[in-house]
């Protein structure tokens, strides 16, 4: 459905977008991901043909958005993070505006507004002017917009922006429906809400492709084929830390937190291919000390996130920091 290929943005001396490359495949909802000014909606205006490459090749549907940029748009449906409204217009005058230029027929305008209002669940202020709505509601007008050409493919910068926890679950839940429907691409800061709604996510740092892939693959790798798990016990007689090292297939086991129930929280990291639970159980049996629980501790999407966007950024800082090598006119200077 979209195809990205050595893309890149230059501006001046600052490079915003470096020589990425990947795939979006129909009907999926993938979560685009990075720090602010890792170049996330310079590639999203890319996508959508607002914004030219310096170099590289974007074909979305078929359409190279280099050449034929007017044909993208036809296919695609943009929110972007600042959501350009007519403030003086009211929502339903709005919506209708937006579907002429978007080159609805005048015979399904009405029908594709009314199905866009009652989705995004702003019905109730169809008639309110844009800008007497709250910045939620505002946001919700933006993407009924991006919806009422009823396009193949859905782009939303930070869609849930200024809403209220019950407005990001609606927001979360219609997105989850469109890519029933759809391919979604999705930027968000709120990575609970990534996690929950994308199925795949790709990450990107100061220009760079760093990560891409389901988010269990991406704690896979991130966790090394370990697996962790919280073990909560009452040590009654003091001897659990040392029995818990002991278990066997347990690699590494962290130093104990209290709980506010004057209980001991342990992490413990074992081979991902070894379940130790039952070893734990038995060690909490042998050793008399009152095992509370056994859980499974899955690193986050936001674990992920971090870790590889804290890795990079330790890399550059290394390669910044490494002396450079002497010219071959400096060795020669220096041999004399």
């Amino acid at each position: 459905m979209i195809t990205v290929e050595h893309l890149k943005k230059q501006y001046a001396a600052h490079t915003a977008v470096d020589d990425i490359s990947f795939e979006v495949r129909q009907k999926e909802v993938l979560g685009f991901l990075g720090p602010n000014g890792a170049g996330k909606s310079t590639t999203l205006r890319i996508l959508t043909g607002f914004l030219t490459a310096t170099s590289g090749k974007v074909t979305v549907d078929g359409h190279d958005v280099f050449q034929r940029p007017e044909a993208v748009k036809r296919v695609i449906g943009y929110l972007p993070e600042n959501v350009p409204l007519y403030t003086e217009m009211r929502v339903d005058e709005y919506l209708r505006y937006r579907a002429a230029l978007k080159k609805v027929p005048m015979s399904k305008r009405k029908k594709a507004v009314d199905g866009v209002l009652e989705r995004c669940r702003i019905t109730d202020v169809r008639h309110r002017i844009i800008g007497q709505l709250s910045k939620g509601y505002k946001q919700r007008v933006g993407i009924a917009d991006a919806l009422v050409s009823d396009p193949k493919i859905l782009i939303l910068d930070e869609p849930t922006i200024g809403l209220d926890p019950n407005q990001i679950r609606q927001t979360r839940s219609l997105v989850r429906e469109l890519g029933k429907e759809r391919t979604v691409i999705l930027s968000s800061h709120i990575l609970p809400e990534v996690e929950a709604v994308c199925s795949r996510v790709l990450i990107i740092n100061k220009g760079r492709l760093v990560g891409q892939g389901r988010p269990d693959e991406l704690r896979t790798e991130m966790q090394g084929g370990e697996a962790r798990i919280l073990v909560e016990i009452k040590d009654v007689k003091g001897n659990a830390e040392a029995a818990l090292s002991k278990v066997e297939g347990v690699t590494h086991l962290s130093a104990p937190e209290k709980t506010k129930a004057d209980s001991l929280l342990f992490t413990v990291t074992a081979n991902a291919d070894t379940d130790v639970r039952e070893r734990i159980f038995d060690a909490a049996v042998a050793g008399g000390f009152k095992l509370l629980g056994l859980s499974s501790k899955s690193a986050s999407l936001e674990d992920i996130f971090v870790h590889i966007t804290t890795s990079e950024a330790d890399a550059d800082a290394e390669e910044d920091a490494a002396p450079e090598a002497p010219s071959t006119e400096a060795q020669k200077g220096g041999s004399k």
